[in-house]
């Protein structure tokens, strides 16, 4: 039979698997999509099939290593605690966890299963799928409460797939690697509380998270990476900065601190000038309106579990969950015709969506945050154009921030809103902009807005994180339900199309974005406070206060320290605050008028005259740089 592996034409004897042939191919590989769909690489194939090679370099590849990593905790897991019942294991977006109904784990409890699972994986223990009847999966597992509450959710189907490993069997739909030996190296990070299904009404099961790489040194580089991120955790960075707190009254709710607010601001100044030298008009909206808008809008149907609601007047209104219905309404208020367009309209918008409480974190999830939306009304002629507009304007800001970036375009998810017709000319219009932008770009199936597709930018950070900012969604939909039109060149009316885009995506989430990446040391224009005066003496502090009056004046963000500590002491405290000048003025400095200029990376420069001190700041400042350096 002629099968197609990686592309090329290959011969095999009938009956083969790609067991028999993967290594000439791939030799990384352990499992495999077959005509589209992911298999075991002791799938059977056929004639004419199409064979794509799968390893931990890929998306598809990455997940399949990860369940079965969760499965082999699982196995060693109940060598250990036959009494256990396991639930469920999937891979995340990093690693895997898998959730026992079994008494309180400890940290020694998880060296003893990764001593385990290390003995599994020496073993080389084959996984193999099995198709079995539904009665006889609800027998095999009548004594796991869980598993049969999952077959039984299982609709119709008729027979259900397990995956054995030695004796242990696991309700799977699969696919999984050929056997134990392929996973070489993983760590279990930390067990936790999890209720069932999510839900608090149900009993509280433990939680065990890994992670898992085929090599150890990917293992040992991502240990290196998160003991690197817990230095940089933006929640601690935040507390010894003084930015910003969460408190049990506002559970989810950022509270912003005077520093905070000097970043936050910093941001929102920067937006606003690009946006109005690319002309776009700033606007804002209501935070809350009425039900009936949101049931036009199809976030009624779409997004309402995310959503909050009260009541006025005796009617249903909803705190926004997005900008974008306040927008529309904006364009509607008046006749609009072709010579408006491309119409920009920006927002600096407050928006509400709830979150389950275990997954708060910090300002990267939050139930209130701040869109840097915006929404273009162009025509259909001009949809290329204005998408390009756009992948300029992202490609300008992170730039500013020294950040890489990757495209992602993420298409028609199954919940759509309105025809497959229309939805293919949206993400055909979001494929020939990108290639016109010369971006390369991966395909995320399913993943676009339930009104359109869109293009997810993912910026790289200094330890090698990536983190989803901005969007561009192109949509027909809107426009169609809110009824909008303008008039054409032609005198007739007509239909436009809208983009909704995004640039720091929550202004609160890229702020902490860049304080993990800056490591808290911000560039001199977004620091809390840009300068330190630290006395030596108090013969130095008349000329101190003249120093720091003509900085104040120049509208450097500058303190005095006048504590009678010492300098090593008051360099130590200015640095945990991350200031990057700490500007040390003694006897010497008086006698001379000049000053002893410190910077964060350790860098100290004495003579240092203040007006030339002055125009350098000023001139960093005014290009937003991302270094100063001491001329």
């Amino acid at each position: 039979m002629n099968v197609k592996i990686n592309s090329k034409e290959v011969e095999l004897k009938e009956g083969s698997n790609l067991l028999d042939v993967y290594k000439d191919y791939d030799a990384t590989a352990f499992v495999a999509k077959i005509n589209g769909t992911l298999k075991d690489l002791n799938t059977e194939l056929h004639d004419g099939d199409i064979v794509e090679l799968l390893n931990f370099n890929s998306d598809d590849g990455k997940k399949v290593f990860w369940h079965s990593s969760a499965h082999l905790l699982a196995q060693a897991l109940l060598s250990l605690f036959p009494n256990a019942k396991p639930t469920i294991g999937p891979a995340i977006d990093e690693g895997f966890y898998y959730d026992f109904d079994i008494q309180p784990l400890t940290p020694e409890d998880l060296k003893r299963i990764e001593k385990k699972m290390k003995e599994l994986v020496h073993q080389k223990i084959p996984i193999v799928r099995k198709e079995i009847s539904r009665e006889k999966a609800l027998a095999l597992f009548k004594d796991n409460p869980y598993k049969v509450e999952l077959i039984k959710g299982l609709g119709d189907d008729e027979t259900v797939s397990i995956y054995e490993q030695d004796d242990f069997v696991d309700l799977c739909r699969g696919p999984h690697v050929p056997n134990t030996s392929f996973i070489k190296a993983f760590k279990l990070l930390k067990v936790s509380g999890a209720y069932w299904r999510g839900d608090s009404n149900n009993k509280q099961l433990q939680r065990i998270y890994g992670i898992s790489f085929p090599t150890k040194d990917e293992l040992n580089d991502y240990l290196k990476m998160k003991a690197e991120a817990e230095k940089r955790d933006h929640r601690k960075i935040g507390r010894e900065m003084d930015l910003f707190s969460f408190h049990e009254e506002g559970p989810g709710f950022p509270f912003f601190h005077p520093k905070g607010m000097i970043i936050f601001n910093e941001l929102v100044n920067y937006w606003r000038e690009i946006h109005r030298k690319d002309g776009y008009s700033e606007v804002r909206t209501p935070i809350i309106l009425s039900k009936e808008l949101w049931i036009r809008s199809g976030h009624w149907d779409h997004y309402k579990n995310n959503m909050y609601f009260t009541k006025i007047d005796n009617r249903d209104f909803a705190i926004k969950p997005m900008n974008c219905p306040g927008g529309i309404l904006i364009y509607k208020s008046k006749i609009r015709s072709y010579k408006d367009f491309p119409l920009k309209i920006g927002e600096i918008g407050l928006v509400h969506r709830h979150e389950l409480s275990g997954v708060l974190y910090g300002l990267f999830r939050v139930r209130e945050f701040t869109q840097d939306d915006a929404h273009i009304f162009v025509e259909e002629s001009q949809i290329e154009d204005a998408i390009l507009g756009v992948i300029k304007l992202v490609d300008k800001v992170y730039k500013k921030f020294g950040f890489e970036y990757m495209a992602e375009l993420s298409t028609r998810p199954d919940d759509f809103m309105g025809s497959v017709e229309l939805w293919d000319k949206a993400e055909q219009s979001l494929k020939d902009a990108l290639n016109k932008a010369g971006l390369k770009f991966k395909i995320n199936e399913g993943d676009g807005a339930f009104y359109g597709p869109k293009i997810d930018f993912h910026i790289k950070d200094c330890i090698g994180r990536t983190w989803q900012c901005a969007t561009i969604q192109l949509d027909f939909q809107m426009p169609e339900r809110f009824d909008l039109t303008y008039e054409g060149s032609d005198g007739k009316k007509h239909r436009p199309v809208m983009l909704h885009r995004v640039i720091y995506g929550s202004i609160e989430r890229f702020m902490g974005i860049l304080l993990e990446h800056f490591a808290g040391k911000l560039p001199l224009w977004l620091a809390p406070t840009q300068a330190v005066i630290m006395t030596v003496t108090d013969r130095s502090r008349d000329y101190a206060e003249e120093v720091y009056s003509k900085l104040f004046d120049a509208g450097i963000r500058v303190e005095m320290d006048e504590r009678s500590e010492s300098i090593p002491k008051k360099v130590r405290d200015a640095q945990l605050q991350r200031i990057p000048l700490m500007i040390t003025i003694g006897d010497k400095e008086v006698e001379n008028k000049t000053l002893a200029v410190r910077t964060l990376d350790g860098k100290v420069k004495f003579g240092v005259k203040l007006e030339d001190l002055l125009s350098m700041m000023k001139q960093n400042i005014k290009n937003r740089e991302l270094k100063f350096e001491l001329n």
